[in-house]
Order: C-alpha cells, then sequence, then structure tokens
C-alpha cells in the first residue's frame, strides 16, 4: 500500500446544528498547525438545524487551496445521507462511520472503520443533550491517531476555539480523548494516509473573506453602517460591529464614534448610506442578490447625483431566494450597471482574504474620488470559509477624500458650480454640509441639472452631463486596482478569472501544463477593465474567460470591451453553486483544445498531485 503524504481531502457528513462546526474547525486549525497547505469549505442548508450539512478539508502539500472533485476520507454523520455519501467515494478511500448508523453494502476496495461513537460518550457526560453535540469530537480524535495529527496540535486547537467556555472545553477534550484511544487500541490502520508536519505556514493565518472585508473598512475610516440581515453577508456587519466596538470609542467618554443601523430593509439602507456620504460620511452597506435588486433605484441617484458610497456584494446562487448558502459570481453584470438608465459603476473583485482587507480600505477613497456608489463584489465561498493568509499590513497610507472644497479653498473662486468639470477628468469638486461660504450651497438632486445643480429638463444640458460620468468611468480605468499578469510568451493561449475562481486555476494551470499546454494568466481585480486587458488579449490566440455563472457574464463584457479582439475571447462556466475545482475548468479548456481531452486532464491531476 503506497503512503499518500500530505495530499488527500476529508469530507464530513453531518447535519446542520449538530455541533460539527466546532469539530471540523479544530481538525483545520490542527493541520495548519503542523504547517501543511489547509483549506476548509462548509456547505451548510438554508434552514436552521436539521438538514445535511458538509465539511471538506483540503490537504494539499502543493498548497492548493480550491475544492477538488473527490475526496479520500469520509466522516459518516448523518444516516439520511449515508448511502451517497459512501457510493461518491472511489476505490482505496478510507470511511469512518459511526457504528451506529445502518449502512448500505461497501465494496471491499474501501477502508472502513466503525466506531462505537455514542458508546464512548456514555462515560463523557450523562447530559444527553451535552452527548449530540459533543459526539463529533469522537471522528476528531480517531482521524487524529489515524493521520497522525499531532496531539498537542489538537488541544491548541480545542483551546484556540473553547479556551475561554472551560467546561466545554473539558468535555471536547475528553471526547477527542476518547475517539484517539479507541482508534489506536481497536482500529489497526490499514488506510495509506498520513500527515508530518511541514513549514509551509510559517507566519501565516486563517480568516474568514468577511472578518477580513471588516478589518478593512475599519481602517479605511467607516463611520456609518447600514444593513438589513441576509446571507451569506451578515457576518461582515457582525464583525464589523465587533471591531468598532473595540477600537472606535471614544477612551475619554466611551462614546461611539460610529454609528451602525439595522434598517427597516435594503432600501432603506442604501437611502441612509447615500445620506451619509452626502453629509462627509465614509459610509458603507452589506447585503446578498435579493438585497442589491431592492437598491437599483437608489443606487442610480447616487450615480447621477454623484455621492460617493461602498456596497459589499457577497454573492449566492440566485435568481429570487435561489440557493442562499450555495456559491456563485453571477451578480456582476447586474451590479455593474444598477439601476435604469445608462449607469456604470465600478466594480472590485476580491479573490483572496488579503483582498477583501485592501479593498475595504480602497472602496473607501474609491468612491470618493470618482464621488460615487463603489460595489465589492465577494461570494458565500470567500466570505464565509477560512483560508490562509499572510497577516495584513497595518495601513500607512491617509485617506483620500478626493476633491472636496474647503472654506479656504472657496474664498479663491470666483464661482463654484458643482457639477462642472474643470480638470478634464469627469469629476467635479464638491463641498460639504456646514461649509460657511454661500459660493458652496447647491440643490443635490436626481431629476435633470446642469454644470450649476441647477433643475432643467434641456436635452443638451441632459447630453453634457451623461458624457461627463462617462468620461468618469473612464478615469476610474486608471484608478481601480490593476489586475495581475502571470505572462508565458510561448503560450497560445490565455486564461482570466476573477475572485474565487482565482484558486481553481492556479491548480489547473499545472493540469493544463502536465497535458503539454501552457498559459497566460490575467487574474482581474476590477471593473472597468483597464487598459492591460486590451494588451493581455493581443498575445494569445484564444483567451478563455473561467467564471462562475450560467451565462459567461464577464466573457461577454469581455468581448464588448476587446472590440475587433472579440472573436479570440471564449467563455468557460461552471455554476452548480459549488466552489469550481480545477479539473472542472482543465477538462473545459482541453475539450476544446485537443480532443479527447477529459482523460488526460484526469491524468494531469494526479501527476499534480
Amino acid at each position: 500500500m503506497k503512503s499518500v503524504l500530505n495530499d488527500f481531502s476529508i469530507h464530513v457528513a453531518t447535519v446542520n446544528g449538530s455541533g460539527s462546526q466546532t469539530a471540523n474547525s479544530v481538525l483545520l486549525r490542527a493541520i495548519f498547525q503542523m504547517g501543511v497547505p489547509v483549506s476548509g469549505k462548509n456547505l451548510f442548508p438554508s434552514n436552521i438545524a436539521g438538514l445535511p450539512t458538509w465539511f471538506t478539508i483540503r490537504v494539499s502539500r502543493d498548497g492548493y487551496l480550491a475544492r477538488r472533485r473527490e475526496n479520500e476520507i469520509l466522516v459518516v454523520m448523518n444516516p439520511e445521507t449515508a448511502a451517497d455519501d459512501i457510493a461518491a467515494m472511489p476505490p482505496g478511500s478510507m470511511i469512518v462511520v459511526n457504528e451506529q448508523i445502518a449502512l448500505p453494502s461497501i465494496p471491499d476496495d474501501r477502508i472502513v472503520y466503525r466506531v462505537p461513537m455514542p458508546k464512548l460518550m456514555e462515560s463523557i457526560t450523562t447530559d444527553v443533550r451535552l452527548r449530540r453535540l459533543v459526539v463529533n469530537m469522537i471522528y476528531v480524535g480517531v482521524l487524529a491517531e489515524k493521520l497522525g495529527i499531532a496531539e498537542d496540535e489538537i488541544e491548541r486547537s480545542l483551546d484556540a476555539q473553547l479556551g475561554k467556555k472551560p467546561r466545554a472545553l473539558a468535555l471536547n477534550h475528553a471526547a477527542v480523548r476518547a475517539g484517539w484511544e479507541y482508534s489506536r487500541a481497536s482500529l489497526p490502520k490499514r488506510d495509506p494516509f498520513t500527515l508530518e508536519r511541514m513549514d509551509r505556514n510559517q507566519g501565516k493565518i486563517l480568516i474568514e473573506g468577511n472578518t477580513a472585508g471588516a478589518l478593512g473598512a475599519m481602517f479605511g475610516g467607516v463611520s456609518v453602517v447600514t444593513w438589513y440581515p441576509i446571507t451569506p453577508s451578515s457576518s461582515l456587519i457582525e464583525s464589523l460591529i465587533g471591531y468598532l466596538e473595540q477600537h472606535r470609542r471614544d477612551p475619554a467618554t466611551g462614546e461611539a464614534t460610529f454609528a451602525v443601523v439595522q434598517a427597516e430593509d435594503e432600501i432603506a439602507a442604501i437611502g441612509m448610506v447615500l445620506g451619509a456620504g452626502w453629509a462627509g460620511a465614509r459610509a458603507m452597506t452589506s447585503t446578498s442578490g435579493p438585497g442589491i435588486s431592492l437598491m437599483a433605484e437608489f443606487t442610480g441617484y447616487g450615480y447621477y447625483a454623484e455621492i460617493p458610497a461602498v456596497i459589499w456584494d457577497i454573492q449566492r446562487i440566485g435568481p429570487s431566494t435561489g440557493l442562499p448558502t450555495r456559491t456563485s459570481q453571477a451578480d456582476i453584470a447586474f451590479v455593474h450597471g444598477l439601476s435604469h438608465g445608462d449607469t456604470r459603476h465600478p466594480v472590485l473583485l476580491p479573490s483572496s482574504v488579503r483582498d477583501c482587507y485592501d479593498f475595504g480600505m480602497q472602496a473607501f477613497d474609491l468612491a470618493e474620488r470618482l464621488q460615487t456608489p463603489v460595489f465589492v463584489l465577494s461570494d458565500l465561498d470567500l466570505g464565509m470559509n477560512m483560508w490562509m493568509s499572510d497577516p495584513f499590513p497595518y495601513p500607512e497610507q491617509p485617506w483620500d477624500r478626493g476633491k472636496v472644497l474647503s472654506d479656504e479653498d472657496l474664498a479663491k473662486l470666483p464661482k463654484f458650480e458643482r457639477y462642472r468639470d474643470v480638470d478634464g477628468d469627469g469629476i467635479p469638486y464638491r463641498t460639504l454640509p456646514g461649509t460657511r461660504d454661500a459660493k458652496g450651497t447647491y440643490f443635490t438632486r436626481g431629476s435633470g441639472h446642469d454644470e450649476a445643480a441647477r433643475y432643467t429638463e434641456s436635452p443638451e444640458a441632459y447630453q453634457r452631463g451623461m458624457e461627463r460620468l462617462a468620461k468618469k468611468l473612464e478615469t476610474a480605468r486608471r484608478l481601480v486596482p490593476a489586475p495581475v499578469f502571470d505572462e508565458d510568451a510561448g503560450a497560445k493561449i490565455g486564461l482570466v478569472a476573477f475572485g474565487t475562481t482565482h484558486w481553481a486555476m492556479i491548480e489547473a494551470r499545472d493540469q493544463l501544463r502536465a497535458s503539454g499546454i501552457s498559459s497566460g494568466y490575467l487574474l482581474l481585480k476590477a471593473l472597468p477593465f483597464t487598459d492591460h486587458f486590451r494588451r493581455f488579449v493581443q498575445k494569445y490566440d484564444r483567451v478563455y474567460v473561467v467564471e462562475q455563472n450560467r451565462d459567461g457574464q464577464v466573457a461577454d463584457l469581455a468581448r464588448l470591451e476587446a472590440g475587433d479582439l472579440a472573436p479570440r475571447i471564449r467563455s468557460v462556466r461552471h455554476f452548480d453553486g459549488m466552489p469550481v475545482d480545477a479539473r472542472s475548468v482543465s477538462d473545459a479548456i482541453l475539450a476544446q483544445e485537443q480532443p479527447g481531452a477529459p482523460a488526460r486532464a484526469a491524468l494531469a491531476e494526479g501527476a499534480t498531485r
């Protein structure tokens, strides 16, 4: 039996609300602490409790963090899904089973460890409710013993998770120990999977994208936060509230230097953000697709009246309620042109928790420099799952408030016209409420207005205003984050991705290389496209845009941007709600580049493991 070292996926099948999240987090963190690259994906239902949920931990000595299509290790804790979960496991896989669960026939080439979990819990606590919540720690102990996860790392991970709850910590420690000892005494090792320490994670942290975005927003100077709870964006605001309470109260008086308002709906939330932005505050809201739909009219008002605002959209599956706890990249075309009429918004596209942190700050600078709503499009996978990252740097640059005129500035001017472009970049100057010089006053309206903010229905004035707003978008091309390149002079194909698709692309490029296909790569960071994009397309015969939506939304936008180069652009789409895996990408590209590609892609995946 050939050993499989630091390269496998653990798939835990349980039910929502059973306490498994703590157990899975302990496992993930313990492996991370051993210096082995690891990532976790939580697949949970949209109800409160009782429906099936799965958690996958990918262990990769090569540092791949994307989800893999198959798993090598399964933990069976849910009788309702046991048959399907087991049927999905390949030959040679390892299956840890709660002995209480009735199982279907399992092929002999699967390695099964049956564990009497309820019996082991009898000696730990007599409380039936606690047994149900703590029993998951039994499989943590079994897996730790079988795979070679260091005992001290499990203990450290438990302490980090439950250190402030001594009674719960003691119970969970006892359950892990019971599983460990049973596995060592009663389950001889028959599987090939092992873990050994590495040094890949030195100095790194584990953090969710929503938490990282909250940190960035706090450092970015947010002072007004409005929201209406919705999955999967709620944890961003909840984290932000915690940070603001900790760091944004006056140390002398204890008074808050911020305002957080839970609005009655998303319409009210965006309206409050625009009001605060108009008044000079750095203001934001966070929502998901259904909330974005409700914000359309107000967002158009912010665009036309030119008011800075930051809107986070943690994307999930639609249309309608859709699959509210599955991930997606399907809001991008909608958000980029949100509102009726000719409207275009800057959109930031974080692919990592570091991006969430950086864009959490940069979005406010961009919104104030451009005087317009700015969207940050994360997704459920990035926002609600733990990701490895280098620590975030403390910000060194001051905030950029853009073209704001003070009383001193106004005193030097013969006149002030709110919507006059005097610099040729499409961006006018603004004043803030409280300005003493009367020249700085103007009427803010979402109806027709001229350069001096006077009401008009003049076709000529309207056209001038809209052309200036279009020029502002051209200026945005120079201000939004530039894409990241990895060019290959000998490659015939280029690949484009954005957001969390990036992590599958890293691995898919290695799979393609193993199949004899080299590729250039552009990681898109924002819309509108910068000038880098067209130069990238010019270098390659074919350019594949890979994204997680049905319609190839960014591929369509890319064709419009590319103009005469549009025939070079092809689309690769993944839209089942699961985080995209590398093999799906490489198979789709190989199918177009070479006949018989899927079989070779599978071989290529094996070559990269």
